[in-house]
């Protein structure tokens, strides 16, 4: 995803007024002081953990919490009463809104001929719908890896119901396909397309006879109708075109999207620092989910852990240096809405912020720190990975992680540290049917929940400042160096303009 450094730079430690000296060997737990608190917050997180007992009552209580929505109003006034009940201070919403509100209604599909049967489909977030009853059309192929040129002859579409595949080689980066993809989308619409069936963008939904809804871009809404269809009648669909013959099939979507924006909001609580509560490390998931289940893994997992972290915190009576803030983000799924919206109303305090843990990656037990573009910070955090052996082996890299709440951090030149999961059965439940409670294993969530304790804990109470953020011109040449560039470029989310290009290098006479 994301090109790695070769590397460690030989810079040392970043502390609170810059760079320690470059022989300055980095402390792990055991030098620095933290190791008996955090032997104490592992004990609470492991023995006595509550994470398991959170994820049961917000997917079984509350269950799928779309942005913007009753739903997720209620998970917000949830996630308050817990961190309350946790002990947790300051705890209040921080409301924000979303530019257009949406709501599934129902999606439904036939084949009519060769062969009549029912097909299985379900729409795509922030998308619209067919005339009321739907309607009938031939099916008829478009190219994902070509969609440039397919804009250019959108019209021949007109009346039909298109079929996204993927043929031969793609003309650029999936992530630039993908931008230009909504192109296609509102040029479909303009058309006369009745719907679009491609909510994977050509490629197959994963799992037996699931779908995987989603949004199409950052912070976008179509009016045509997309659907994500199931991998066996979608084959079935790009057979019969391989043959020669044009499928006709009849389908009817409903959805409704809101005329203006709506509100949301992120839900916040703190452990405040004893020495250094300016400082803040914020720790969390993302409570908003989709809507074919319960929400459970995404990111039903990172909400519970985050909330589990923070009560083995508080039970073990330990208090860090640094503020620790807790916060559940919303508007995740919609363009990371929540965490932009906190960088912008935090801004005055951004400079104080040491950075940000976030769990986002489904079910599966943890692998890596990511460190959000900051490999000066590799060898500082290795002693902490190192020092959790006994739980997990757990590797440290520096790579960036753009699809969820750590991005807006990363672009502010912060860490934003993914805590990278196990994704194999991830890539089943992810926005599908199959995103329950019984898809999460409860002492892996247990044993998340104390690692994401631990490491919160460690960074806001280690005697040095992990980290403080970078100027713009070197996290502008980091995210460009990581290959983030192009994509952030492509969704108007790039605030750096031409910072960290590569310079002209002199002509050598």
């Amino acid at each position: 995803m994301s090109k790695r450094f070769a590397g460690l730079a030989l810079l040392g430690l970043l502390g609170a007024g810059g760079l320690a000296r470059a022989d300055e060997v980095p402390k792990g737990p055991e030098e620095d002081g933290t190791k008996p608190a955090l032997t104490r917050i592992a004990g609470e997180g492991m023995m006595n953990s509550h994470a398991f007992q959170y994820l049961t009552e917000l997917s079984d209580d509350i269950g799928s919490r779309v942005t913007g929505t009753p739903a997720e109003r209620k998970a917000e006034e949830w996630g308050a009463a817990k961190m309350k009940a946790i002990g947790l201070e300051n705890v209040h919403l921080e409301k924000y809104t979303i530019w257009k509100g949406w709501t599934r209604g129902s999606a439904d599909a036939q084949l009519l001929s060769p062969t009549a049967h029912k097909l299985h489909v379900d729409a795509m977030g922030w998308t619209g719908s067919t005339v009321a009853g739907g309607a009938e059309g031939d099916v008829v192929p478009v190219n994902m890896f070509d969609i440039d040129e397919e804009i250019k002859n959108v019209a021949k579409l007109q009346g039909k119901i298109v079929l996204v595949t993927q043929k031969g080689q793609p003309k650029k980066n999936f992530m630039m396909l993908f931008a230009s993809f909504g192109d296609f989308l509102k040029a479909a619409h303009d058309a006369g397309v009745i719907a679009v069936i491609g909510g994977q963008g050509g490629s197959k939904s994963q799992g037996m006879n699931l779908t995987h809804t989603g949004i199409l871009g950052f912070d976008t809404d179509f009016a045509v109708p997309v659907v994500s269809m199931t991998a066996e009648d979608q084959g079935q669909l790009e057979r019969l075109l391989a043959r020669g013959i044009t499928p006709r099939m009849r389908i009817n979507v409903q959805n409704t999207l809101t005329s203006g924006p709506v509100e949301a909001a992120n839900v916040v609580g703190e452990i405040r620092g004893t020495e250094h509560p300016e400082q803040i490390l914020v720790v969390g998931g993302h409570l908003d989910s989709w809507d074919l289940a319960q929400g459970a893994t995404d990111n039903g997992s990172g909400t519970a852990t985050t909330l589990g972290a923070a009560d083995a915190i508080m039970r073990s009576g330990q208090k860090p240096r640094r503020t620790i803030r807790f916060v559940l983000f919303t508007g995740e799924e919609q363009g990371l809405d929540g965490s932009f919206a906190y960088m912008k109303q935090h801004a005055g305090e951004i400079q104080n912020h040491v950075g940000n843990l976030i769990l986002d990656e489904g079910q599966g037990p943890v692998t890596d720190f990511m460190l959000g573009g900051r490999d000066d910070l590799v060898a500082a955090f290795q002693p902490f990975a190192s020092s959790l052996a006994n739980l997990r082996t757990i590797k440290v890299n520096d790579k960036v992680e753009s699809g969820t709440d750590t991005l807006p951090f990363s672009i502010a030149g912060l860490p934003g540290i993914n805590m990278n999961q196990d994704t194999s059965d991830y890539k089943y439940t992810h926005h599908s049917a199959a995103d329950a409670l019984e898809a999460q294993k409860p002492d892996v969530l247990t044993q998340n929940a104390t690692l994401m304790a631990l490491t919160a804990f460690w960074i806001a109470d280690r005697p040095e400042r992990l980290a403080s953020p970078w100027p713009a011109e070197r996290t502008a040449r980091m995210l460009r160096s990581q290959g983030q560039y192009e994509e952030l470029k492509a969704f108007n989310i790039w605030p750096f303009g031409d910072l960290g290009a590569d310079e002209k290098r002199p002509v050598k006479h």
